[in-house]
C-alpha cells in the first residue's frame, strides 16, 4: 500500500520473529519502545487480554492505532484508552473489518429504520480467537453491524450459549431489544461444517437479505403499496411480482481489510472521516460483555 512505509513488528518469539522478517522482508523489533521511535502509527494485533497494554502505551506516545477487535477485555480498559486518545491527540480505529464487507456497502443506501434484524455466523473451528468466547471472537462483529444499522441504545438482552470444544462458549445466541422498538436475534458459532455469513433486515420499506461471504444481497421493496393494500382488502388475491420490485445490491470490488487499512491511512492524511471509531469499538464490546454476563447467569459453571 502507497499510503504506508511499513517500519517492522514486534514479536516476542525469536524464532517465529526471524521467520517472519526473512519473509516480508522488514526489521523485527525486540520491544515496543524501540519500534514506536520509529513509526507515526501501529496496528494491535496481539491477543485481546493485551490490547490494552500495548494500545495505551502507543497512545500514551501520540501514535495513532488500529485495534482489532475487541478494542479490548474489558469497557474499563476501552475507557481508558479513549480517555489518552483524547488526551494526547492520537487517532483510535477498530478493526472491525465487517463494515467494509462489500454486502454492507451496498446496502446501507437502502437502510431506513429496521424493526427486525436476524444475523446468522457459523465458522469452522480455529484455535485462534478460542481464548475468549464466540461471542467476543465472532459475534462481535454482527454485534456492531447492528449497532450501526438500528442507531439506538441496546435495551433488554436475553443469551443463552454453551462450551463445546473449550472452556469458553463455542455457540451462542442473543436477542437484543432496542430502546427504538427494533429487536435483533443473533446467532455465532465457531464448530460448524462450514461457514455461514449471512443478515436478515426488516423495515417498513422492505426486506434486505445480505450474504456476507458472497460479499451480495438483494432489497424486496413495494413499487406501488397503495394499489397492493386497496387490492388486498378488496379480498382478490394479488400477483406479488406485479408489486414487489427487486433490487440487487452492488458495491464496487474491494477486498474488506485493505479497505479498512486505506480508511486508516485517508484519516490519518486528513482525507476522510473515521469509520469505525474508538468509541464504536466500546460500543460494541459493551454489548458483547452484556452478552456474555447473560450467558454466564443463565449457566454459572460455564464462567466459574
Amino acid at each position: 500500500m502507497p499510503e504506508f512505509r511499513l517500519s517492522g513488528f514486534v514479536e516476542e518469539r525469536p524464532e517465529r520473529a526471524a521467520q517472519v522478517s526473512a519473509e516480508l522482508e522488514v526489521p523485527s523489533y525486540s520491544d515496543l519502545e524501540t519500534l514506536l521511535d520509529d513509526v507515526d502509527a501501529v496496528t494491535i494485533v496481539v491477543p485481546t487480554p493485551r490490547h490494552f497494554a500495548v494500545a495505551s502505551k502507543a497512545l500514551e506516545r501520540g501514535k495513532h492505532v488500529l485495534i482489532e477487535k475487541p478494542i479490548t477485555a474489558t469497557v474499563e480498559e476501552a475507557d481508558a484508552l479513549l480517555e489518552i486518545a483524547q488526551r494526547t491527540g492520537a487517532i483510535v480505529q477498530t478493526g472491525h473489518v465487517e463494515r467494509f464487507n462489500r454486502a454492507i456497502r451496498a446496502a446501507l443506501p437502502y437502510v431506513s429504520n429496521p424493526r427486525f434484524i436476524e444475523s446468522d455466523r457459523l465458522a469452522p473451528f480455529n484455535i485462534r480467537g478460542s481464548d475468549v468466547a464466540v461471542v467476543l471472537d465472532l459475534m462481535i462483529h454482527d454485534i456492531d453491524l447492528i449497532l450501526t444499522l438500528v442507531n439506538s441504545h441496546a435495551g433488554n438482552i436475553a443469551a443463552v450459549g454453551i462450551p463445546v470444544l473449550t472452556q469458553t462458549v463455542d455457540i451462542a445466541n442473543a436477542r437484543i431489544t432496542f430502546d427504538s422498538g427494533a429487536v435483533a436475534n443473533i446467532t455465532a458459532s465457531r464448530i460448524s461444517r462450514e461457514r455461514f455469513r449471512k443478515v436478515r433486515i426488516f423495515q417498513p420499506s422492505g426486506y434486505l437479505s445480505l450474504d456476507l461471504g458472497a460479499g451480495n444481497g438483494e432489497f424486496f421493496r413495494l413499487k406501488k403499496p397503495g394499489d397492493l393494500h386497496a387490492l388486498v382488502a378488496s379480498g382478490t388475491t394479488p400477483d406479488l411480482a406485479d408489486f414487489v420490485e427487486r433490487i440487487a445490491l452492488e458495491a464496487p470490488e474491494g477486498e474488506p481489510l485493505k479497505l479498512e487499512f486505506e480508511s486508516f491511512a485517508a484519516v490519518l492524511n486528513g482525507s476522510a472521516p473515521l469509520v469505525v471509531s474508538g468509541a464504536a469499538g466500546r460500543r460494541a464490546l459493551e454489548v458483547a460483555l452484556r452478552i456474555v454476563g447473560d450467558i454466564e447467569r443463565n449457566a454459572p459453571s460455564i464462567g466459574a
